[in-house]
Order: structure tokens, then sequence, then C-alpha cells
């Protein structure tokens, strides 16, 4: 599957992956494309220095680079996750990692195309700690995600998308301005909010390492099952305007 560069210019059969936890129903349904084959994309040498030269936490000074978003100019659907991992710091590209693999996945069986489909991170640098030789992922504080929405809102007003899906509680909390959101309360809702739809679930972080096989295959079923929801509501919206 090819990748888009990155990008901040404000800032009938199907089977399942053998790194997908399994198929679901509810995938079934969800063949929807809301169609964005015509955006621009931005090329790598365009991401504006500004970004690169954040210093409005203190993350820079560990991390390798900031990591903006990626996708189509103009992408009926952003996804949202916490921040990059190892290898999207390295890489300087969102979800490169197992994560965006198994996210890969599950687009492919929500039935929604990755190319309409922008994608960032809550948090533009990497949070470690060591351990051993790895850098291990450490959450962010909640003073690095305020300091960082400056970010994502340049993001939400130069691509504009319908919909936003929130990839685990860092980003749902980012995407609503909200410190005190509770992702369970809400995964399987649609939540309106400055005037766009946010479709809650979990990260796939955590469907790649529930404690046990069953929590694995209901977090990835959440996830597919909110693309799916959030592929129907662009599709839905791009009709709209159509008639308008």
């Amino acid at each position: 599957m090819q990748r888009a560069p990155p990008t901040d210019d404000a800032m009938s059969t199907r089977k399942t992956s053998p790194r997908s936890p399994g198929k679901t129903g509810e995938a079934d349904d969800g063949k929807t494309k809301p169609a964005a084959k015509d955006s621009p994309l931005v090329e790598p040498h365009q991401q504006p220095a500004r970004l690169a030269e954040c210093r409005r936490c203190a993350l820079w000074s560990r991390a390798t680079q900031a990591v903006g978003g990626t996708g189509p100019k103009h992408a009926p659907i952003m996804m949202v996750g916490e921040q990059p991992g190892d290898k999207e710091d390295l890489q300087g590209m969102p979800f490169v990692g197992p994560a965006g693999e198994l996210l890969d996945d599950a687009l492919k069986d929500a039935g929604v195309d990755r190319r309409d489909v922008y994608v960032t991170n809550a948090v533009k640098h990497f949070k470690w700690e060591p351990r051993g030789k790895r850098r291990m992922h450490k959450t962010p504080a909640q003073r690095e995600v305020d300091a960082c929405h400056y970010w994502l809102e340049r993001e939400l007003a130069s691509v504009g998308p319908r919909v936003l899906v929130a990839l685990g509680a860092t980003a749902l909390k980012a995407i609503l301005d909200d410190r005190d959101a509770r992702l369970q309360a809400v995964v399987g809702k649609v939540l309106e909010h400055g005037g766009r739809h946010v479709v809650p679930t979990y990260h796939p972080s955590f469907a790649l390492r529930a404690p046990d096989e069953a929590t694995r295959h209901r977090a990835y079923a959440a996830i597919v099952a909110a693309l799916v929801k959030a592929g129907t509501l662009a599709q839905r919206d791009a009709g709209r305007e159509d008639d308008a």
C-alpha cells in the first residue's frame, strides 16, 4: 500500500491479514469509500519549518524529529492517535510501525480506502523512557497534549475533515479539548464537536497488546466498527453537499 508523504500545510472476497486479530461481522456492511482521490498531496519538502522547530514543550529535546500528519490535503476523514512511536520518530511518518499495520488491516476490513484518510497524532514528538537498549513509549502528560493542541488545530483548519476518528483516550481529550473526557464511556458512539462528527475507539496498540486474545478481538472489532461508521458518515455528508 502506498503511503502519502507527510503533510502539515498549516503547520467481494476479503480475508483477514495474519496481523489482524480477526474479522468482524460489522465490517461486512461497511463498503463505503468517501471520495478524495483528486485531493493533492503535500510533498515532504513543503512541510513548514515551524513544526520542525517546535519548542512548545520539552519533548523535542529527546525526539529525533517532529512527526506531522500524512494524507490528502482535503481528506474527508482524519484519524488522530496519541503520539509517534519509535519507528515513527525515526522515519518521520505517523503509523508506520506495528500499530499502523493493524490500522491498515482495519481500514481494509472496514472498506475505507487508506488514501481517503489523513492520519496524525495529538502529540508530534515521541515521548519515551529507556529500557535496556530499547526506547519504550511513555504516555504524554496533559501539559504536553495541551501544548501540541496548537498544531492539531492547524491541521483541522487545513484539511477540513468531516469526520474525526479518535484513536484512544489521549486523542479523544485532544479533539474535544476536554481533559476529563473518558474513552470507555463513548466507544461505539458518534459525538458532535465543532461542527464535525467524532467517532471514538481504541488505539490500535491496545488491540495489539491487550492481555488476552478475547480482549484483542473485541478491541479490533471496535476499531473496524468505528471506521465503518466514519466512512458512512463521510459519504453521507458528501452526498448532502452534492445535493445542496
